[in-house]
């Protein structure tokens, strides 16, 4: 799929509006259109308030005290009635944004997490893929905040431009423009004054306040990546303090910070002179609305309260027409997010498919109780063939040791076994119905209770603790059993000793058909490695345990070694009892 094809079918506004046609769609449109009859309803109110500002500022002019009461009264009334709309107005539209935030959320999700995206995008090199966390949290709910808030916003200007131009037309009456001894009637005078007015300031500000989109951008990419290099540091904290690094770790973290002040200075700029312009444009509005009713309030033809009509309705309308104006901000904001979760979208796709016309590893279902390889050609994401028309067969109960120099693939080899790394050509034939777990060099410790960590990633929950505690014991933890309901960072409490002992007691309690090790006991001294490795062999004799390691010690615990070298070649070999 090109660049061009994928933009079409993977756009934001266009997945944003399934939401109106998914299974949530009774409830989107019924809060949807509680909150447009809400705003028609503060509409109506203002228009009510309208007319009764002529009212009011009339019965002043004429010391009309019952009246003036009378008027009080028939305010209070539209204010409480106007305080109740608006408070569930707001409720209204905040539980809408929240359900389509979740539902957004959601497809954004299962669009990240399907197919190993999440994992691909990390091996695809580009500036359209930062921070892919914040594209889920931040970015949706802005994109869903300012969505709403812009259609509603220019909803409710235009049901007020609507009904308040009628009350300025009516109140506008023949303005009679003298050009020599011609005299041209112009009606609804105030309309058009209001109209361009509202033109020109709106021309003005698009144009000088267009830039904004893209420093927008790239302010959110800046202060990411600013987020990102802070993160890092605090998770590699006992590294760095190895290698003394602060002075890198400041030159690299200031350098980061830098693109955010230089950034922000232009957006301050910007945004400076296009707040001398609203300002400006809002403070000369009520002067302008003034000088242009006036002429028939001299004259006589509209007394004082109908002056404050005028001039109330003649800012309403214009401030309709001004909305591009008043939201220009927001608009700059939204097509800058819009733009982000559209690359995001983007990059998934390409991610997915970029590989598909040129690398192709089909993974077929097999009621066989084999785990087979069938021609598999391995490559570096530039191209480099890693390994050269690879085929295995495993057998459960067997035993095989990868071995060879580093950098000859042998960690890529298990990739490619487990069906996640996307430069590979040729065919798996994985057994079902049986349990394949596959143990990195680095487990993964979920911020989560030390119970959930070894039941994860979807171990039965009802997992009695004694059994647990005898697989922390067998793993030589019986020191953490006091600690299974403790919720911590275990990937910081844990040395990578613990961690690798932690990855064994989740074999133990997942009891796989298929066991993969990648350098699992690389961070262990060699006699908890035997004793581990033995632990395996009494406890799942029936499994087949495929190991990627280096020591010779490793040797002794396994039937064949598969060696790998770095021209691309592998030979399999069965290793003689002194040998294991």
């Amino acid at each position: 799929m090109n660049q061009s094809a994928a933009i079409k079918r993977f756009n934001t506004l266009k997945i944003a509006c399934y939401y109106w046609w998914s299974e949530e769609k009774f409830t989107a449109w019924l809060l949807l259109l509680a909150v447009i009859a809400l705003n028609l309803g503060l509409v109506y109110i203002s228009v009510r308030i309208n007319v009764w500002q002529s009212t009011f500022y009339q019965v002043i002019q004429d010391y009309n005290q019952s009246g003036f009461l009378k008027a009080v009264s028939e305010f209070g009334l539209l204010a409480v009635c106007y305080t109740v709309l608006r408070g569930y107005q707001l409720y209204l539209r905040l539980l809408l944004h929240i359900r389509w935030r979740r539902w957004l959320t959601g497809q954004y999700l299962d669009n990240w997490l399907s197919n190993k995206t999440y994992y691909r995008l990390q091996l695809i090199a580009g500036d359209s893929i930062d921070n892919p966390d914040q594209r889920l949290s931040e970015d949706i709910e802005l994109f869903v905040t300012l969505s709403l808030r812009l259609s509603l916003d220019l909803l409710h200007d235009v049901v007020t431009i609507l009904s308040f131009i009628i009350i300025l037309w009516q109140l506008s009456g023949v303005l009679f423009l003298s050009i020599g001894t011609y005299h041209v009637p112009i009606y609804g005078y105030l309309v058009w004054a209001a109209v361009c007015y509202a033109f020109v300031g709106t021309y003005f500000t698009v144009k000088l306040g267009y830039p904004l989109v893209g420093l927008d951008f790239d302010q959110q990419r800046y202060e990411a990546d600013f987020r990102f290099n802070l993160m890092r540091l605090r998770e590699n904290a006992e590294s760095i303090a190895l290698y003394s690094g602060e002075p890198s770790e400041r030159r690299t973290l200031w350098d980061r910070f830098q693109n955010i002040f230089g950034n922000f200075r232009n957006i301050a700029t910007m945004r400076k002179r296009l707040t001398w312009l609203t300002t400006g444009y809002s403070q000369v509005s009520a002067l302008f609305a003034i000088l242009v009713a006036s002429p028939r309030y001299f004259q006589g033809q509209i007394h004082l309260g109908n002056m404050f009509q005028i001039i109330d309705a003649y800012n309403r309308v214009q401030t309709g027409f001004s909305f591009a104006i008043d939201s220009f901000t927001r608009i700059a904001e939204w097509r800058a997010v819009v733009n982000r979760l559209n690359n995001f979208l983007l990059s998934m796709e390409l991610a997915r498919t970029r590989l598909s016309g040129h690398y192709k590893l089909v993974v077929t279902k097999s009621s066989q109780p084999a785990y087979r390889v069938k021609d598999l050609n391995l490559y570096l994401p530039n191209g480099e063939n890693l390994v050269h028309n690879f085929s295995l067969s495993l057998k459960l109960g067997e035993r095989l040791l990868v071995a060879g120099p580093s950098g000859c693939g042998k960690s890529t080899l298990l990739r490619a076994i487990a069906g996640i790394w996307p430069y590979a050509q040729g065919e798996l034939i994985v057994p079902t119905g049986d349990k394949i777990m596959f143990v990195p060099q680095k487990t993964y410790l979920p911020l989560s209770s030390l119970r959930d960590v070894l039941l994860y990633p979807g171990f039965s929950k009802n997992t009695r603790s004694p059994i647990i505690e005898e697989a922390l014991t067998a793993c030589k933890l019986p020191y953490l059993i006091d600690r299974l309901s403790s919720l911590e960072n275990w990937g910081q409490a844990l040395s990578l000793g613990e961690q690798q002992r932690i990855a064994f007691a989740q074999v133990l309690l997942h009891r796989p058909d298929w066991l993969f090790l990648d350098e699992a006991t690389s961070a262990l001294d060699e006699p908890t490695e035997r004793e581990l490795y033995l632990l395996l062999k009494i406890r799942l004799p029936q499994a087949c345990i495929v190991s990627v390691g280096h020591r010779q010690t490793l040797l002794e615990h396994h039937l064949t070694r598969l060696e790998l070298d770095l021209e691309g070649n592998w030979r399999l070999d069965t290793l003689s009892p002194g040998r294991r």
